[in-house]
C-alpha cells in the first residue's frame, strides 16, 4: 500500500487539500491514520473514497446525500432500490432548480424588454427590485412582474398574478 501526504491524496483524488478536511471536519470522510508526528497519511482506499466524493459533489449531490450515498456504498448487502431513490430524488430537485432557472431567465427576459435601456432614469428592472417583485407597469403599459426567491413573497405574487388574470378575463 502507498501512503501519501495530504498535497499527494489531493492531486490523486482531484479533491483540495482544504475540502478533504472540510470532509473530515463535517465528519462525511473519516480522518485517516496519522504518523507520530500528527501527518495524515492517506492510502489507495482513501483515495477512492475522496474519488468517490468528488464524483457525487460534480453531480451536485449535498453532502449529507453523499453520507447516504458512502454509507450504502459500503454496505454490500444494501439494496439497490434505496440508491436509485436517492438518485431519483435529486433527479426531482434538479428538475425543480430547473424549473425555477426557467421562471428567472422569463423575468428578467421581460423585464429587460420593458426597459428601454437609454438615457432616461427610469428603469422597471430597478423599479421591480426595489419593490419586492410588485407587478409595475413596463413599456407600452405592458405589467411586469418579479419572481422574488423567497417563498412567502413568490406565493403573494402567485396570488396577485392569479387575481390580476381573473380580473382580465371578467373585463374581457
Amino acid at each position: 500500500m502507498t501512503t501519501m501526504n495530504i498535497g499527494e491524496a489531493a492531486r490523486a483524488s482531484g479533491v483540495s487539500a482544504k475540502m478533504i478536511r472540510h470532509y473530515e471536519q463535517v465528519g462525511l470522510f473519516p480522518g485517516p491514520p496519522r504518523t507520530e508526528a500528527g501527518y495524515r497519511q492517506y492510502g489507495d482506499k482513501e483515495v477512492h473514497t475522496l474519488r468517490f466524493i468528488r464524483h457525487a459533489r460534480d453531480l451536485g449531490f449535498s453532502i449529507e446525500q453523499i453520507g447516504q450515498l458512502l454509507a450504502l456504498w459500503q454496505d454490500r448487502a444494501r439494496p439497490s432500490r434505496e440508491v436509485k431513490g436517492l438518485a431519483q430524488a435529486h433527479i426531482d430537485a434538479l428538475e425543480q432548480k430547473l424549473q425555477d432557472i426557467e421562471a428567472m431567465k422569463s423575468t428578467l427576459q421581460r423585464l429587460v424588454r420593458c426597459c428601454r435601456g437609454d438615457e432616461r432614469p427610469d428603469c422597471p428592472i430597478i423599479d421591480t427590485l426595489a419593490h419586492d417583485g410588485v407587478a409595475l407597469p413596463g413599456r407600452d403599459g405592458e405589467r411586469t412582474l418579479a419572481a422574488p426567491r423567497h417563498a412567502a413573497a413568490r406565493g403573494r405574487l402567485e396570488g396577485a398574478a392569479a387575481r390580476g388574470r381573473k380580473r382580465a378575463e371578467r373585463a374581457a
